[in-house]
């Protein structure tokens, strides 16, 4: 390996608690995704709720996951939390999910949709950290990567569940109900993930950890200068990360982007199923890219893809050449999600994986609101062509800004 990192008995292979990790995501997200492609139809037609609410319904749902995740990664520097937090946020969101069949009004979808956020908030940075500490440093991109390919899984074979169901004769109360089977092994993953974990992290702790940490309670003068050289470009990293995210297309408009191409809203669940297979495919090995060619070359690879398929989506005139946006768009994920965390693990201030995590979801979580109703706003007021060719145009800034401020941001090779 390039830093000499070795992973125990196993060296080279990933920990077993990365896949009881993939699996605990897969299993939620089959349960998440049996029910949120049914929700705007089912407020909208069976509550009798309108735009507003559904607008509602995400928007509070991201800022309490915000909110959440920062709070999290706070509590997520004392290790025997870690496993608490992570079991108790998946177990509330598979308690949770299955009552919005006995909702009888739009706003009781909205409080039980914030109410799942929160479990994904106290879950999300204590999982990513557990995941970077099992990991041996030179493996954390394909560990996230692994992480995201089965998360993908689960987003295709949820919807397609929910159909099938539905297909069946199940109503759509009955179907919510049955995403418990789902959401219940979800948490028994958890459990099985989080004992693995304290295992792994026991036996093969990467050297950078201790490391870090050793040097933040060392000498007290020259750790101080340290840490606040960490904090500062971890700062950046985020700045850089927060100016990418900052008029990222909503997915919701991607599909609005579709249709007005011309795909017919009949195939829109299937295209929806189509992307995750894209994204699940690549995410791991986007994730053996992030290993053995770097994180920060990797995400500024993934956000010049995002940037030439935004455009591509500004310029695409038919529903063929919309469906072949659409399933590049899935590539950006596995250009992107495993390089910010496997970045996060590396530049966190003193090895605080928590808190770095914590930060990392927070700020992602809170520009991601404005960012994506200010794209709306473009969108229906010079259509989408124009909103599409500005999201094109932050991005290719906030490359600029990576390729400009990561020269002192170390290795970029192993540790990310």
């Amino acid at each position: 390996m390039s830093d000499g990192v070795t992973a125990g008995p196993a060296a080279g292979r990933l920990p077993r608690s990365v896949w009881y990790f993939g699996a605990t995501s897969l299993l939620n997200d089959w349960a998440s995704e049996m029910i949120y492609p049914l929700l705007p139809a089912f407020v909208t037609r069976t509550l009798g709720g309108g735009a507003l609410a559904l607008g509602v319904l995400d928007g509070l749902a991201d800022s309490v996951a915000a909110l959440f995740k920062l709070v999290s990664g706070y509590l997520a520097e004392r290790p025997r939390l870690r496993g608490p937090l992570v079991v108790g946020g998946y177990a509330l969101a598979g308690a949770v999910r299955p009552l919005l069949a006995m909702a009888g009004a739009a706003w009781h979808v909205v409080v039980l949709r914030a109410t799942d956020r929160v479990g994904k908030g106290i879950r999300t940075a204590p999982r990513d950290t557990m995941i970077a500490e099992a990991a041996p440093a030179e493996l954390r991109g394909r560990a996230f990567g692994l992480h995201r390919a089965a998360d993908h899984v689960g987003a295709i074979v949820g919807p397609l569940s929910a159909s099938a169901l539905i297909a069946a004769g199940l109503l759509v109360r009955q179907v919510f109900w049955l995403a418990a089977i789902p959401g219940a092994l979800a948490v028994l993953a958890a459990v099985a993930a989080v004992r693995t974990a304290r295992r792994d992290a026991a036996r093969d702790a990467p050297p950078d950890v201790p490391r870090l940490r050793a040097g933040a309670e060392g000498a007290r003068g020259a750790a101080e200068s340290g840490r606040g050289s960490e904090r500062r470009t971890f700062v950046t990293f985020l700045g850089v990360l927060s100016v990418a995210t900052a008029l990222r297309a909503p997915e919701t408009l991607l599909i609005l982007r579709a249709q007005d191409l011309g795909v017919a809203v009949a195939l829109i669940p299937l295209l929806w199923a189509a992307l995750h297979v894209v994204r699940s495919s690549l995410s791991y090995p986007g994730g053996v890219l992030v290993d053995r060619w770097g994180a920060r070359r990797t995400l500024l690879v993934g956000w010049l893809a995002y940037a030439a398929i935004a455009w591509g989506f500004a310029r695409a005139a038919t529903p063929g050449q919309a469906w072949g946006v659409f399933l590049a768009y899935g590539i950006v994920a596995a250009l992107t999600e495993s390089p910010e965390r496997t970045l996060v693990a590396r530049l966190a201030p003193g090895g605080r994986h928590g808190r770095g995590f914590g930060w990392y979801h927070g700020s992602v979580s809170a520009v991601s609101l404005p960012g994506a109703a200010l794209f709306g706003w473009i969108y229906g007021r010079w259509g989408g062509p124009s909103a599409f060719t500005l999201s094109a145009a932050v991005t290719l800034v906030a490359a600029a800004a990576l390729a400009l401020s990561s020269s002192g941001w170390g290795r970029d090779r192993s540790a990310g």
